[in-house]
């Protein structure tokens, strides 16, 4: 890699030259492996291999699936890889551990297992904290450093590409550098193409991991690798640290998943990386999917996105104050620090009681309405009233595109409501949780509605009011408007507004509803948390027929 100039960093003990810096930095992704031990965390192997593929459409160049022969969804995953995982940009990497103390390494199922995993690079874990060596593997340091060495070797001679992992790297630098330098220098002398210097506790902090990395970076002409945990909130800092010190490869996992406080989260430092530092990380032309790939695998892993995850959250380029959306309609720059569209995401205009005209008038336009002066002020108004009574626009989308059609006269003809009605029947004596011969209780829900001329009563049961109300609707104006078929319920949410008048409470609810296309959120208000539910459903529904024509 080409470079240019260098630069001096720190100050004192930690008075350094950094080299210049890389024109690229390999990404190396570790979410089927060390994310996925993030508790609450489950992965199934379907799961593993679609991630895969999601960070190969991302552009990442390391994908590690796991540890072959450590349980058997990793031995699944790695047999299945071979024939149903395409990858066009990544490659595959298998993790395992050196050799064990006084064990040969052709006699070590961890290696076996390694070389029989089809992957071509192999990461192996070396401790390189004396104190580790001596109290967890209870061997000597020399034999730990002959671990190390044997392992590559061993590796090599089968044709695997090898990258050495040094676990606990800093705690063991602060400790005896000496030690951790020669596990690297044991590791490099047999072969091993890239040395990846690990922040495992994550408790180290900027300056001392630039420092570290800039004196490794002396002692080594292999490439260097940088593998931090947020444990301090650091970990995407010491990243970038070590890229300046010299680090060519940065390992993480997207959104930042793994156990404890995570990993380094590459859905930040890859756009650090590129659009902050102009350091290459991915093909060109794929920092644009890093949003939607980060928000494709949440929904696989089955944990909701972060809103305010930097870069990639749905909040982090939204803007609710009217001055902030009056000023960011006039140069967007005034408050976002990089273009949205440039890591996939895009701005947002969130109105709620603190919205001025300004901030409307531009959710207007998202919406393709023209409102003058006098229908904003209106608007306004009536929004500033709602939200008083407990309603919340800036999280229910849907609803407050229905409050803005409706100011220019737009009502909604797709169906009117005469009424609706919910039964609840229990059958049994109530008894306590855990009782699993009673009560058993069905709910039904009739609705009555004309569609046109015609007048449609519908009853249906389903698993609690809302399910019910949902089916009886869906049946009635169903075979009217077959576009609903696509429509489904992805989320409810309830809230109590004010718990101190007890039964009497106000209640919020929300509706999450989605089709083929698009997500949408509508809202509900009243006493009546049926009531509340039904003004949120029925909103779902409209916005669904008006989006579907």
């Amino acid at each position: 890699m080409s470079t240019s100039g260098s630069h001096r960093h720190g100050v004192g003990a930690h008075d350094y030259v950094l080299p210049a810096l890389p024109e690229a930095v390999d990404v190396f992704d570790t979410t089927l492996r060390d994310g996925s031990q993030q508790e609450g965390l489950s992965l199934t192997v379907d799961d593993k291999l679609r991630v895969a593929e999601q960070l190969d459409h991302l552009g990442v160049a390391y994908v590690e699936g796991g540890w072959p022969g450590a349980n058997p969804k990793d031995e699944e995953f790695f047999a299945r890889a071979r024939t149903e995982l395409q990858l066009q940009t990544a490659t595959l990497v298998a993790f395992g551990s050196t050799r064990r103390a006084g064990v040969r390494p052709d006699a070590d199922p961890v290696l076996a297992h390694l070389v029989g995993a089809g992957a071509p690079v192999a990461c192996i874990v070396a401790k390189s904290w004396d104190r580790h060596v001596v109290e967890a593997l209870r061997t000597t340091l020399d034999e730990a450093v002959a671990m190390v060495a044997d392992s590559v070797v061993f590796l090599r001679e089968h044709g695997l590409r090898v990258f050495v992992d040094a676990e606990h790297f800093f705690d063991g630098y602060r400790h005896d550098r000496d030690f951790s330098l020669r596990v690297l220098a044991a590791a490099e002398a047999a072969g091993a193409e890239a040395l990846v210097l690990c922040d495992t506790n994550g408790g180290s902090l900027p300056d001392d991991v630039g420092a570290a990395v800039a004196d490794v970076r002396a002692q080594t002409s292999a490439q260097l690798g940088i593998h931090c945990h947020n444990d301090a909130g650091c970990a995407v800092a010491n990243s970038l640290v070590a890229v300046q010190a010299g680090v060519t490869q940065v390992q993480g996992c997207i959104n930042g998943y793994g156990e404890r406080a995570g990993n380094a989260d590459l859905s930040a430092a890859i756009p650090n990386l590129s659009l902050k530092l102009g350091i290459r990380t991915l093909p060109e032309g794929r920092l644009q999917r890093l949003t939607p790939v980060a928000h494709h695998i949440a929904e696989l892993v089955n944990i909701a996105p972060d809103p305010q995850q930097p870069y990639v959250g749905a909040s982090v380029f939204a803007h609710k104050g009217g001055l902030h959306a009056s000023a960011v309609a006039r140069r967007r720059d005034l408050y976002e620090h990089v273009e949205p569209d440039l890591v996939g995401n895009g701005t947002r205009v969130v109105v709620s009681e603190m919205a001025g005209r300004s901030t409307l008038a531009m959710k207007a336009a998202e919406l393709g309405l023209d409102l003058d002066g006098e229908v904003l002020g209106r608007v306004l108004d009536e929004l500033k009233r709602l939200e008083h009574e407990g309603y919340h626009f800036e999280v229910a989308d849907g609803s407050l595109e229905l409050l803005l059609r409706r100011a220019t006269g737009w009502t909604p003809d797709y169906f009117s409501v005469e009424s609706f009605r919910v039964i609840t029947d229990h059958n049994g004596e109530a008894q306590g949780p855990g009782h699993l011969d009673g009560p058993f209780a069905t709910t039904e829900a009739t609705v009555k509605v004309h569609v046109g001329p015609d007048r449609i009563v519908a009853t249906a049961e389903g698993n609690g009011p809302v399910n019910a109300l949902d089916a009886a609707l869906r049946q009635a104006i169903g075979s009217r408007y077959p576009q609903l078929a696509a429509v489904r319920l992805v989320d409810y949410r309830v809230r109590v507004l004010d718990s101190g008048r007890g039964t009497g409470a106000v209640t919020r609810v929300l509706v999450d509803t989605a089709d083929e296309e698009r997500t949408w959120t509508t809202i509900g208000v009243s006493e009546n948390i049926i009531e509340a539910s039904w003004q949120a459903l029925y909103d779902a529904v409209v916005v669904a027929l008006l989006h579907a024509g």
